[in-house]
C-alpha cells in the first residue's frame, strides 16, 4: 500500500555548530514534517490506531504513543503505516539506532515507498554519513520525481557536502581569498556564522 505524497515543506537548513555534527534539532523537525503527511490521508485510512497514535505525537505524549503502536503492530507486524510511524516515534525520543532499524526494514519489505528511505536519509545526514543520505534521497526521488521534500533535502545534503570540500581546501590554501568568499557565502546559505579566519 503506497503512502500518500508528502506536501512540499518549506525550512531552512541551519549550519551545524561544528562542521562534524549536524543539528539533530533540524533532522528531527524534518521527520516530523514528514510524518505530517498522515494528516492528509482519506478517512478511511485514518482510522484507529493512527489517528490515536498521531494525536499522542503531537500531544507529546510519546510514549503512549509507542506503546499504542506497538501493540497494533504485535497483530498486525507488517502494516507499513503504523511501521512509519513507530519510526518517527523512535527518532523523536532519542531512539536514533532503532529508528534507523525501523526505517531500513521498511525499505527492505515495500522498496516502493519513497518516504522511509527520505526518513533514513535524514538519520544518516543527522549523523554526518552524507554519502549514503544522498544515496537513499536519490532512491526516493526514482521511486517518486514529484517528491518534492526529498528534492529539497537533497539539495541540503549536496550544499553540506560542497561547504564541507570548500572547507577542507580552504585548511590546505588558507591564502585562497576566492575559496573563502565561496565557503562563507554557502555558510550564509546554510544559515551559519561565517567560519573563522585563519591568519
Amino acid at each position: 500500500m503506497p503512502f500518500p505524497p508528502t506536501p512540499m515543506v518549506q525550512r531552512r537548513l541551519a549550519q551545524p555548530s561544528s562542521p562534524r555534527h549536524a543539528p539533530p534539532r533540524l533532522w528531527r523537525h524534518a521527520l516530523v514534517l514528514v510524518a505530517a503527511f498522515w494528516l492528509c490521508l482519506p478517512a478511511s485510512a485514518q482510522e484507529a490506531p493512527y489517528t490515536e497514535v498521531q494525536r499522542l505525537v503531537h500531544a507529546g505524549q510519546l510514549d503512549a504513543a509507542l506503546q499504542r503502536a506497538e501493540a497494533w503492530l504485535t497483530d498486525k507486524p507488517k502494516d507499513p503505516q503504523m511501521r512509519f510511524l513507530k519510526g518517527v516515534i523512535q527518532n523523536q525520543t532519542g531512539q536514533t539506532d532503532a529508528a534507523q532499524e525501523t526505517y531500513t526494514q521498511l525499505t527492505q519489505d515495500y522498496p516502493e515507498l519513497p518516504e522511509p528511505y527520505n526518513n533514513l536519509a535524514v538519520l544518516h545526514a543527522s549523523q554526518n554519513r552524507f554519502d549514503q543520505a544522498r544515496a537513499a534521497l536519490e532512491m526516493a526521488i526514482r521511486l517518486n520525481p514529484a517528491y518534492a521534500m526529498a528534492h529539497q533535502n537533497l539539495g541540503d545534503v549536496h550544499a553540506r557536502l560542497a561547504a564541507e570540500s570548500y572547507a577542507r581546501a580552504l585548511a590546505i590554501d588558507s591564502a585562497n581569498t576566492p575559496l573563502r568568499l565561496k565557503l562563507q557565502s554557502l555558510q550564509t546559505l546554510l544559515g551559519a556564522p561565517p567560519a573563522p579566519q585563519t591568519r
